[in-house]
């Protein structure tokens, strides 16, 4: 985003992080504005390029039920890495990053045994001198899906989805904010028929509408991921943590680390203040962070064919 954004704007971000399709009466009594300025400020963030309103489909509806995160060591430059790490069919998220390590993914996967196989595959990318691995049990924080905590990757009603709902999901994958009307006209269902599918969709948790922030060159937002280690049970802690307004994403699981996370906001005073009261809380034993520089891969439901 050009500029810096005010406190406005990141209380906008961040209640558009909540509810993607909030309407801007709703976020005009969130931020005080009234509701033509409340519009105006998020047509010119999603205008400005660093803002997007999509629909994250729930993994689960690709049958992905194994999540984990990596972080990567490598032998000289990041980014001839960091582009072959993102062309893996298992990774739905990579960045290069200034500190220990030199790239960071995500990866999501069937289940623990095809999980292993994409690690497998990471570790053999021309560049990567080390990985450290943690596989996802509980996430508690992530504008992706629906409020946590949540099971890994989290709980899915059984529902039936036909032609017409994967008409809609591949929609709001482009446009989370489009108006029941448009999803009407491109489904064939009349406007009441596709609102009632779509908050079906929506509170089930099948598809969960978002702010996504694209970590650019343009982009004035701070992002820094961070892992932790603590002293006994992770719930309380992890609870804490993602009460912040500043923490964009908290998963807690096994591996080298206890939980990891990332920090987002407008300024570095407030990334550091934030990164401070998660280094001083009880129980956390351990903080490592590291700031993402830039995104190779944003593809935060894998971003695959929607089978009818």
């Amino acid at each position: 985003m050009h500029g810096n954004l005010d406190e406005i704007d990141e209380r906008l971000v961040r209640a558009l992080h909540e509810d993607g399709r909030a309407s801007y009466e709703t976020l005009a009594r969130l931020v005080g504005l009234a509701r033509s300025t409340t519009k105006a400020r998020v047509q010119r963030l999603l205008g400005e390029g660093g803002l997007r309103l999509v629909g994250a489909i729930h993994p689960a509806v690709f049958g992905l039920h194994q999540l984990g995160h990596v972080t990567i060591e490598t032998d000289g430059p990041a980014g001839p890495v960091a582009r072959q790490v993102a062309e893996l069919d298992e990774v739905s998220f990579v960045t290069t990053t200034a500190g220990r390590f030199a790239v960071t993914a995500e990866l999501r996967t069937a289940d623990l045994e095809s999980f292993a196989r994409g690690l497998a595959r990471v570790q053999a990318v021309p560049g990567v001198r080390a990985l450290q691995t943690m596989t996802y049990l509980r996430i508690w924080k992530d504008p992706y899906f629906p409020p946590g905590p949540l099971e890994s990757p989290g709980p899915l009603a059984h529902i039936e989805l036909d032609a017409h709902d994967h008409a809609l999901l591949a929609h709001l994958r482009a446009d989370g904010r489009a108006s029941f009307a448009e999803l009407a006209s491109v489904t064939g269902l009349s406007a009441g028929a596709a609102r009632a599918r779509v908050l079906r969709l929506l509170e089930t948790g099948v598809v969960h509408v978002g702010a996504l922030v694209r970590l650019t060159p343009l982009t004035r937002v701070h992002t820094m991921g961070f892992a932790l280690d603590v002293n006994g049970d992770t719930e309380p802690v992890a609870r804490k943590i993602a009460a912040l307004d500043e923490i964009d994403c908290l998963a807690t699981g096994i591996g080298w680390c206890s939980g990891i996370g990332t920090i987002r906001a407008g300024s570095l005073d407030d990334v550091l203040a934030t990164l401070e009261r998660v280094r001083g809380l009880p129980g956390v034993r351990t903080v490592e962070a590291w700031t993402h520089l830039r995104a190779i891969k944003e593809e935060n439901d894998r971003a695959l064919p929607l089978a009818e």
